[in-house]
C-alpha cells in the first residue's frame, strides 16, 4: 500500500478530507511510536510507505507508559481535532495498518499496547458488538 492509498483508506473510513486524514495518521503514528518500544517502532516504520516512515520512528528505545485517554489527547492535540474525531481517526489508522502490513507484524505492534486499547485496534470486536446489537 502506498502513501496515497493509506491516506485515502483513513479518509474514507472517517469520511473526511485527505488533509485531515493525513494529520490524524501522522499524529497517530507519532504517538504510537512513543508508546511502543523503539525496536518495535523501527520494525513498523520499515513497513510503512516512505512518506509515513518518519512518523513511526521512536524517539527513544524505551516506551512511554500512558493509557488510552492520554493517547487520544496526544493525537487530538497533534492533529488539531477534537477528542471524538481523534479517537475515530485512531481506529481508522489501526484498521488501515491491519490491511497495509503483514498480520504477524500488526499483532506484534498491538500486543505492546495495554488491553484498554483493544477497542481501537481490533475491528472484529467492533463488528461483533454491532452485530449483537442489531
Amino acid at each position: 500500500m502506498d502513501n496515497s492509498e493509506f491516506i485515502d483508506s483513513v479518509a474514507r473510513r472517517l469520511q473526511t478530507s485527505a488533509e485531515q486524514a493525513t494529520a490524524i495518521t501522522r499524529a497517530t503514528l507519532t504517538t504510537l511510536a512513543e508508546r511502543i518500544e523503539g525496536g518495535e517502532a523501527r520494525d513498523l516504520s520499515a513497513l510503512l510507505p516512505d512518506e509515513l516512515r518518519a512518523y513511526a520512528f521512536a524517539p527513544s528505545e524505551k516506551a512511554e507508559r500512558f493509557g488510552r485517554e492520554t493517547f487520544i489527547q496526544q493525537v487530538s492535540g497533534r492533529a488539531e481535532v477534537d477528542g471524538s474525531l481523534a479517537e475515530a481517526g485512531m481506529r481508522a489508522v489501526f484498521d488501515t495498518l491491519r490491511e497495509a502490513i503483514p498480520p504477524g507484524d500488526y499483532d506484534d505492534v498491538v500486543t505492546h499496547l495495554p488491553a484498554e486499547f483493544w477497542e481501537l485496534t481490533d475491528s472484529a470486536g467492533r463488528y461483533d458488538r454491532q452485530r449483537s446489537r442489531g
